[in-house]
């Protein structure tokens, strides 16, 4: 009896085991002959995965987006502290802080900035602007807009002794630009520049300047030192900004621009060597907003592309810089080339130079420009043959007495050298090209044309 009863239960314990095991098998517990798992994972297990990912991306996506919206504006917000920050010690440590405005994207930036600081109504801050008598008709409109909206005066200045186009164009002719871009720079844009910072008496210049311009500015930073008489020459407000920056600057304060950003140019210069980027215009800035391909406007550099468009250096190189900010411009606020007192380069007075050709003596001139980008690059050079040479070398000033300097020394250009000869017979070197400008050279010149070695 206990045998069979043993025998029941056990057949009772298999029924239910094996009807158990049908369940489970039918649900997915006990699992199916191999070709069965292949196909219940894709019709189940696939599809779950899928809701899980898609819920998932979902979220990711919408938090993703705030995080970066977060991170720009706590970029934007660290570099606002970090130029004012810059501005402030400027101006509560220095007196005549001048902001040399070219209406560009950037220095709408910094008006803005120097505004939310109170120093442009308090004339804290003087706004200077360079009218080079080229710039598109908007512009000057542009500064006169700033002036009301923000409750501040420019000081403009201009091509020295010229009060308007029609006296600049018959002074120096309309195409001067075309004919000597480096004059042209000179005339209506560096003289006229320094002359407003010798006459604002500037200790501080501040300036829209960026690292993302190109790779001549690619190693600013935020203050640059004077190099004459030490103190501080140069902030640079913005040096650690983008071009992105800026724009997003603009359009969450709302602030006033440039009317030609809403037409297609990314930066404003002169009219006539300024162009759209792109070409078509289809990149613009309408209502704080970007319409067309940005990237084309905001790349690394992209800025500055159409600007100085078709214009070349004297020595072949693609035009960057108006002149202003190349490198030793502003190192001749206060100081000439070949110092009187210190240089063994002596200078010609007017009235001497009109003697030389008769004093009976070999002479070796140098007319040069001390704005003069090349003047200055040969500086050391000139000096170092001054010290060794057996003849007088001496410097005469050109750009201010171009008349006389064309018939008495040849020169059309700076720098131009020159030898007046013993027998009054003036001799000009070929001395156009920069890498030509050596002590070896120069000794060469004098002693082929005079016998006489260094």
């Amino acid at each position: 009896r206990v045998s069979h009863t043993m025998m029941s239960v056990r057949t009772l314990v298999f029924i239910a085991l094996a009807a158990s095991a049908s369940c489970f098998n039918l649900g997915g517990i006990i699992a199916p002959p191999r070709t069965n798992l292949k196909l219940r994972a894709a019709s189940f297990a696939a599809p779950r995965a899928a809701r899980t990912s898609n819920v998932l991306g979902a979220k990711m996506a919408f938090d993703m987006e705030a995080l970066i919206q977060q991170t720009k504006d706590d970029r934007l917000k660290h570099l606002e502290e970090q130029a004012m920050y810059a501005l402030k010690v400027s101006v509560e440590n220095y007196d005549n802080v001048v902001f040399p405005n070219a209406c560009i994207a950037g220095d709408c930036v910094i008006t803005h900035l120097l505004d939310r600081l109170d120093y442009l109504k308090t004339g804290k801050v003087k706004i200077m602007v360079v009218d080079t008598f080229h710039l598109f008709p908007e512009t000057m409109d542009f500064v006169r807009d700033l002036e009301k909206h923000y409750g501040f005066k420019a000081e403009v200045f201009q091509a020295e002794g010229c009060a308007d186009k029609a006296e600049y164009d018959k002074k120096y002719g309309a195409d001067l630009w075309k004919i000597d871009i480096e004059e042209y720079d000179r005339v209506c844009k560096v003289e006229p520049f320094q002359r407003g910072l010798k006459t604002l008496k500037t200790q501080v210049m501040m300036n829209g300047r960026r690292r993302d311009h190109g790779v001549e500015r690619a190693y600013i930073d935020l203050f640059e030192n004077a190099p004459i008489g030490g103190g501080l020459a140069k902030v640079n407000p913005l040096a650690y900004w983008t071009f992105e920056d800026c724009f997003d600057y603009i359009a969450k304060y709302k602030i006033p621009i440039h009317p030609l950003h809403a037409d297609g140019y990314p930066s404003i210069g002169d009219a006539k060597d300024t162009v759209k980027v792109p070409a078509d215009g289809s990149v613009k800035f309408v209502n704080y907003k970007f319409e067309g391909d940005k990237a084309q406007w905001l790349d690394y550099a992209a800025e500055r592309k159409g600007r100085f468009v078709g214009l070349q250096n004297k020595d072949g190189s693609t035009k960057t810089e108006c002149g202003i900010h190349v490198a030793g411009a502003e190192k001749t606020w206060d100081r000439d080339l070949w110092e009187d007192g210190k240089s063994k380069v002596k200078n010609l007075s007017k009235a001497e130079a009109e003697k030389l050709s008769k004093s009976g003596k070999d002479t070796l001139v140098v007319t040069y420009a001390p704005w003069c980008q090349f003047c200055q690059g040969m500086e050391e050079e000139m000096e170092k043959f001054a010290a060794e040479s057996k003849i007088d070398v001496v410097k005469y000033r050109g750009d201010e007495d171009r008349e006389f300097v064309q018939t008495a020394f040849k020169a059309e250009g700076f720098p131009t050298i020159t030898l007046v000869d013993k027998d009054g017979k003036v001799i000009k070197g070929d001395f156009d090209e920069p890498e030509k400008r050596t002590v070896s050279a120069f000794a060469k010149f004098v002693k082929d044309n005079t016998g006489v070695a260094a």
